[in-house]
């Protein structure tokens, strides 16, 4: 493959970006739906990616925007992959973590005696 390559498959460049542990779970991310490309969802790992565009992937509870610089040639180190995107933003998750609730109140019915650390 030529280095001035203009195009790629979202799932590679996912890959050889480190931004997905593997090309087939990077497949499966973009096959959910979980993956957008300039605000689009993606739905086929085999989507192109180009130099200038804005990819939003879910890792963990963010999600990173993240603006492809180079295209790449292979999954190199770490130093490598972080030159191939341009970190534009991480927003937390909507929904990710049910709201907290106390097990015990104060107002317990069943009368429970507090513990000597509680008192």
């Amino acid at each position: 493959m030529a280095p001035d390559r203009a195009k790629t498959r979202l799932d590679q460049w996912l890959w050889f970006a480190r931004l997905a542990k593997s090309r087939s779970l990077a497949a499966r991310l973009c096959a959910a739906g979980a993956i957008r490309l300039n605000g689009a969802t993606v739905t086929k790992p085999n989507q192109t990616v180009r130099v200038g565009d804005v990819v939003v992937v879910p890792q963990g509870a963010f999600q990173r925007t993240v603006r492809v610089l180079a295209l790449g040639l292979r999954r190199g180190p770490a130093s490598e992959a972080r030159a191939l995107y341009q970190e534009t933003g991480a927003t937390p998750l909507r929904n990710i973590a049910p709201i907290w609730v106390p097990l015990l109140d104060e107002d317990d019915p069943a009368g429970l005696p507090l513990s000597a650390g509680e008192a």
